[in-house]
């Protein structure tokens, strides 16, 4: 018997992913409509799609570029930083830090350039932390829902055959459908909290980025570079096996709010500049 002929998919696997699915639209749908209700007046749309944009160049394509070399490819710097905790998460976390909030400063400061006002540096972070969701943790949770299905149906080789999944590949996707089979409503409620977490930081990012560059404050860039590393150092240590799972979503609720209490005062200083 092979190991995916002993995969067990649990009750509480389909539906809880099919939850899940649900609250990963739901969110920055959310609040994009929410904000967009309240501000309609004083927000751009273009200010959305640019900070769908700058995540995706930003950490999807540079940031994913630097990885290949660092992390995916046989090299002697791979080898060092996969083989050693405190270089992969020093390694993982500086590069999150500096792609996305230096790629977030070039595009407020370089780009947008009209309609600058505090709504829009918010309307901005709620496009870039929802394109996130969309576009790296939705389709994973999609692929989960697929592999649950399929397994469920308990004909293990039929479903192996619909997910092209042969002896070559067969120990890098065993760990996928693992998860799938694993995944039940606590970790509906965790990834849910995640990404809440993950949206009100990428909107007090924004807004501190925002401020360094309408008030021309060069400790602004570097202030979000620290905190964006602080914020995702305990999921990298949660990678390594570190830490447990609840340390993480503590980590991220204490450091969700530092920022946020930052972002909300300059904000409420903010005047309009263009």
């Amino acid at each position: 018997m092979t190991e995916f002929e002993k995969i067990v998919i649990g009750k509480s696997s389909i539906p809880a992913l099919v939850i899940t699915i649900i609250l990963m639209l739901a969110i920055p749908a959310g609040f994009f409509l929410w904000w967009r209700r309240k501000h309609k007046q004083r927000t751009n749309l273009s200010w959305l799609i640019a900070g769908a944009v700058g995540f995706i160049l930003s950490a999807r394509v540079l940031e994913l570029g630097v990885h290949y070399f660092c992390i995916m490819a046989d090299n002697p710097v791979s080898r060092f930083i996969n083989g050693n905790t405190a270089a992969f998460v020093l390694y993982g976390v500086t590069m999150a830090g500096v792609f996305e909030e230096c790629g977030r400063h070039v595009v407020l400061k370089h780009i947008l350039k009209k309609n600058r006002t505090r709504e829009n540096a918010v309307l901005y972070g709620i496009g870039h932390g929802g394109i996130e969701i969309l576009a790296v943790l939705l389709p994973n949770m999609i692929a989960y829902l697929v592999i649950a299905i399929l397994f469920s149906q308990g004909n293990a080789e039929e479903a192996m055959h619909q997910l092209k999944i042969t002896e070559e590949n067969a120990a890098a996707a065993l760990p996928s459908v693992q998860a799938a089979a694993a995944f039940d409503y606590g970790l509906t409620a965790a990834h849910s909290l995640e990404r809440l977490l993950a949206m009100l930081l990428h909107i007090g990012l924004t807004v501190i980025v925002y401020d360094g560059v309408i008030n021309e404050k060069k400790s602004r860039l570097p202030a979000a570079i620290l905190l964006h590393m602080l914020m995702d150092t305990f999921p990298a240590l949660y990678q390594r096996g570190v830490v447990p799972l609840w340390s993480v979503e503590l980590w991220g609720v204490l450091w969700t709010a530092v920022t946020v209490s930052i972002a909300a005062r300059l904000y409420r200083r903010m005047r309009d500049k263009g």
